[in-house]
């Protein structure tokens, strides 16, 4: 659409890959500034009917990608739920019964803090170079774990584990953007996020199947092998113009191995990796204040480093840094996962403690929430997201309906709300779950800058990695603290006396250890019905007050998404083009 003024701005079509080569802000400002006073294009970027991927395959190839990538993603995930399963066992055999928090966290930590570097390595070298170290780091903690005799080697392991999957991560969503079409890429999004639902879903009960019977050694050695054979399998099935970075694709000058190497920002990589272990170390099990002052302190080195020594070839491009809806969308996901992890981490401990279900019925509402957020992730891939643009009000739309439903679960947390009413609601909270993350990540995608795309979702991934372990840092502290409060008042009430006495002070402690005890304690401990309902009213209790602060953040959440705004850079800089050629006008006359 031409401009009144017969000024057209050269800003790209739908058919423009996300990768291309299209100019920067600054370029396209100095491009403005001459005197020439060049005629300038003005084209709507999601305007083409036409769906082109960046890279053309066959659809033998995309099985086989398919195919692999799912496995790399299932055994990312399942490293994540499964090794609750095989805690006792791993402590027993490692001898350090007190620890076990170290199994699962060691390998989230890794994950999460790499992440970003994967990104832009992709971006350095190309997203097929980060393929093969990928699925050999995975493959090689696997099988260190297998072998460890001591608690310390068996960390290192993870470690190495982790270090995999932080590159698993970038890939699952880098290949979606490169080998999906506009049109499809809300449903392969949604195919990923299904992915991802199921391995955490499965990896618990397949865990805790093949341990008893197999032990947990052969867990690790056999995914070692399995996953080396799938890093190769995606390897070769990616096409080869899938070997050079984006901006060798778009034009730009081939660089030499060496140059890459000498590009790399490795004081900002050491910052921006410190910064988030001590950052997740400080959120382990209790807030620990010391590694949480350490990584603010390790962040204001990272951003001052960025901003002056790295300026040049910074780890986080200085585009995505300074990108004000790019970090607010972060913040917002940090917000949504923390409660959707409460959600998560919660509901079978509701089902057991107050509606005295099994273990089997409370594990599987948790596992119908999941299929319910991979399809809500699919529907709303296949329904709405069939271009690349902004999905602002949607976004903003589905959040506020998740929010509710975190209202909604936090009002039925008592022991007369009826059981079907209680899942359908957890359900449907994970049915808007798919359906808020597919959303957030393509409107994140319409918001970054050219070829930050990697680092950007990347970024993205990182952030949802620190709302997991908010929402269980900080959810924890909620729940223990309200659960201790109530069986404390509520024995106190029921002995007539001012104190505890020991025996009562073991019943509490035993309580808040374990929610199996209020309804199957069998022969280890048996409760009268008054104590049982002191139990079950203070685990309801408990369980309101952190769906209550889940839903008190998601107002904020909100407020926070809607500040980062709708404009992506390209529509930015095109406004800016044109008021500045307004303003020569201006001045000529």
């Amino acid at each position: 659409m031409a401009a009144n003024s017969g000024v057209r701005a050269n800003t790209p079509s739908e058919e423009t890959a996300l990768l291309s080569g299209i100019s920067d802000i600054t370029a396209i400002n100095g491009y403005a500034a001459s005197s020439s006073s060049p005629q300038i294009t003005t084209t709507a970027y999601d305007a083409s009917p036409e769906d082109k991927p960046t890279h053309t395959i066959s659809s033998a190839r995309s099985m086989s990608i398919a195919l692999s990538l799912f496995v790399l993603i299932f055994f990312h995930t399942t490293n994540m739920s499964g090794l609750a399963m095989i805690q006792g066992s791993l402590a027993a055999d490692l001898h350090s019964p007190s620890q076990t928090m170290w199994f699962t966290t060691s390998y989230l930590i890794a994950s999460s803090s790499l992440t970003p570097l994967a990104g832009s390595l992709a971006t350095t070298f190309s997203p097929r170079a980060i393929v093969l170290p990928t699925a050999v780091l995975f493959s090689l903690g696997s099988l260190l774990a297998s072998q460890a005799e001591s608690f310390a080697v068996f960390m290192v392991g993870r470690v190495v584990m982790g270090c995999g999957g932080a590159g698993v991560v970038v890939m699952s969503v880098v290949f979606v953007i490169e080998l999906a079409g506009k049109r499809r890429r809300g449903v392969m999004i949604g195919a990923v996020n299904m992915a991802y639902t199921m391995g955490v879903s499965v990896g618990a009960a397949v865990y805790g199947v093949l341990q008893p019977v197999i032990g947990w050694r052969p867990l690790f050695w056999l995914q070692s092998a399995i996953l080396l054979l799938a890093g190769l399998g995606l390897y070769l099935s990616l096409p080869e113009s899938m070997s050079s970075p984006a901006s060798e694709q778009n034009g730009q000058k081939p660089l030499s191995l060496k140059q890459k190497l000498a590009n790399i920002d490795y004081l900002g990589a050491v910052l921006l990796i410190t910064t988030i272990v001590l950052f997740l170390s400080s959120l382990a099990g209790d807030i620990h204040p010391t590694p949480l002052l350490l990584s603010l302190l390790s962040l204001l080195s990272f951003i001052l480093v960025e901003f002056t020594l790295s300026a040049s070839h910074p780890i986080i491009p200085l585009s995505v840094l300074s990108s004000r809806g790019i970090l607010l969308s972060c913040l917002s996901q940090l917000g949504l996962l923390t409660g959707r992890m409460s959600i998560i981490f919660y509901t079978p401990i509701f089902m057991l403690a107050v509606r005295g279900s099994s273990a089997a019925t409370a594990g599987s509402v948790l596992i119908a929430s999941n299929v319910a957020l991979s399809l809500g992730g699919l529907l709303i891939g296949w329904l709405h997201i069939r271009r690349a643009g902004s999905y602002y009000a949607s976004l903003l739309v589905s959040i506020v309906c998740l929010d509710v439903t975190f209202y909604a679960l936090a009002e039925m947390s008592r022991s007369s709300t009826a059981s079907y009413v209680f899942i359908a609601t957890v359900c449907f909270s994970g049915f808007v779950t798919g359906i808020v993350i597919n959303y957030a990540l393509v409107h994140i995608l319409h918001l970054s800058h050219a070829n930050t795309e990697y680092v950007t979702t990347s970024l993205f991934a990182t952030f949802r990695g620190f709302g997991a372990s908010f929402g269980t840092s900080l959810g924890g502290g909620i729940f223990y603290r309200i659960l201790r409060s109530d069986l404390v008042a509520g024995f106190l009430a029921l002995d007539g006396t001012a104190e505890l006495g020991p025996a009562r002070k073991r019943l509490v402690d035993r309580l808040l250890e374990s929610p199996e005890l209020v309804w199957h304690g069998g022969d280890m401990l048996r409760l009268e019905p008054q104590e049982r309902q002191i139990a079950v009213e203070g685990y309801a209790d408990a369980i309101r007050g952190v769906w209550r602060a889940a839903a008190v953040l998601g107002v904020f959440v909100v407020a926070v998404q809607a500040a980062a705004g709708w404009t992506s850079p390209r529509e930015e800089a095109t406004r800016k083009l044109q008021r500045e050629h307004e303003h020569e006008h201006e001045h000529d006359a």
